[in-house]
């Protein structure tokens, strides 16, 4: 009778007892690097997000300075992670940065940390098509381990030939231990356990009451819930295993990050920031780095009926969810007429695109007016996903000159546009090309693409 084959990987130091100091500089007063680890899953759904919200809670309670990542072009989940850390999180996304952007953003996320804990994207080999974009190839990248969430329903000794597939699909990657996730009794931990072996990091059991609310385009965003501090604790009690933890700081590979590329050059020298529930979808990593090349930031809500700085050189309208507050947006004056009253570059994407927009349409069938700066109607009630990466080739003069690299997510559908000048030519992730996109009229302009960073 053949003996069952458990999994190979790669060789691993069993704890040391000594991974869990903390600070910037090692025993012997050497300056040392953040280490940094990677926890990814084989699908979205496993449950990799709450373990990593748990993970970052519970190494920050234990004293550890822990700063948190985001694989690919996510805006909801980083806000998480922030509230996790009580630190910056960045999005790091291997198809629309390059390696030297990517290694700056890591080495500001690793200053005044002890350990950078980057949360995977979909499935860890998951990215678009014939081009690199996966967890995958973040963490051979920056030479990180794996942490490996498995969901563990309706599985057991089969969870074993699962990973040793994962671990055998790509031998660059270093796939450095399993947590268990959503077992159901002691007997199916047993069993999970003696086929994977000692590699498991630790065993979770399935717990219904941890669960967050979604909407259309995700999670309900981390604002809204004022319950949140008390989830989170709720995870990091459900992963705080003491060993476990000192086994994941052992397993952390150093950060070697650096002083990297901008990003993306700011819309101007000075740039009023819509903020707020409507106005969320906001890449950190751009902020930041708009201020270290000598921007400066100001910020303001529409919701509240703020108008933004006149004295600002450009206003910048985020994506969020103007289609949940059309009609209090469309009965806010003063924002309304200091956004249009505004003397320079107006630039809006996504949701932002959608208010610059004559009217909003909301789920229900009632239109709502909105700025009136662009030539362009826009529905919710008429839903179709629009989903993917996205190149984009300015067609006019305008903040940015060179290539974007950028993304679409929205349900949103254009009902009519007027005449206007196009303001970005486009193509997908593998360079196919699409119909032109968004709109130029005067200084305002905007499209419903995410920008991410400048062309690698």
């Amino acid at each position: 009778m053949n003996r069952r084959r458990r999994p190979s990987w790669s060789s691993a130091r069993p704890p040391t007892g000594g991974a869990s100091w903390t600070g910037t500089r090692d025993p012997c007063g050497r300056t040392r690097l953040a280490k940094a680890i990677v926890v990814a899953a084989p699908s979205s759904g496993s449950g990799k997000t709450l373990i990593t919200l748990g993970l970052l809670r519970a190494f920050r309670n234990a004293g550890v300075r822990v700063a948190a990542a985001k694989v690919g072009p996510d805006y909801i989940d980083p806000r998480f992670h922030e509230a996790a850390t009580g630190r910056a999180c960045y999005n790091l996304d291997p198809w629309a940065m390059n390696a030297s952007q990517i290694k700056g953003l890591a080495g500001a996320l690793a200053r005044d940390a002890d350990l950078v804990i980057i949360e995977g994207v979909m499935g860890l080999f998951d990215g678009p098509r014939g081009a690199k974009g996966s967890t995958a190839d973040l963490a051979v990248m920056l030479g990180l381990p794996v942490i490996f969430t498995l969901d563990c329903r309706h599985q057991a000794q089969s969870a074993a030939a699962l990973v040793h597939g994962f671990y055998s699909y790509n031998k660059d990657l270093e796939l450095a231990g399993v947590i268990l996730n959503r077992t159901a009794s002691e007997r199916h931990e047993l069993l999970l356990r003696e086929a994977l072996g000692e590699q498991v990091l630790m065993a979770l059991r399935n717990d219904e009451t941890l669960a967050w609310p979604s909407r259309h385009l995700g999670l309900v965003q981390a604002q809204e819930n004022k319950d949140l501090d008390a989830f989170i604790e709720a995870a990091a009690l459900r992963v705080n295993h003491k060993p476990a933890l000192e086994r994941i700081l052992d397993l952390a590979r150093p950060l070697h990050g650096s002083e990297g590329a901008p990003v993306l050059p700011p819309l101007a020298q000075s740039v009023a920031v819509a903020r707020d529930d409507a106005f969320s979808f906001i890449y950190r990593h751009l902020l930041d780095g708009w201020r270290r090349q000598g921007a400066s930031l100001s910020f303001f809500s529409p919701l509240a009926d703020e108008a933004p700085d006149p004295e600002a050189e450009a206003v910048f309208l985020p994506g969020g969810y103007p289609e949940l507050h059309a009609g209090r947006i469309a009965g806010n004056r003063r924002f309304l007429d200091g956004l249009r009253s505004h003397s320079g570059t107006v630039y809006g994407e996504c949701g932002g695109y959608m208010v610059l927009g004559e009217s909003l349409i909301d789920s229900k069938g009632m239109a709502h007016g909105m700025a009136g700066l662009l030539p362009l109607v826009t529905s919710f009630a008429k839903r179709k996903l629009h989903l993917g990466y996205r190149q984009l080739e300015p067609l006019t003069d305008g903040p940015w000159s060179a290539k974007l690299m950028a993304h679409e997510f929205h349900y949103s559908t254009l009902v009519s546009e007027g005449q206007a000048d196009r303001l970005f030519g486009a193509r997908d992730a593998a360079g196919n090309p699409l119909e032109n996109m968004g709109l130029r009229r005067g200084k305002v302009m905007g499209s419903y693409a995410h920008v991410i960073a400048g062309a690698p």
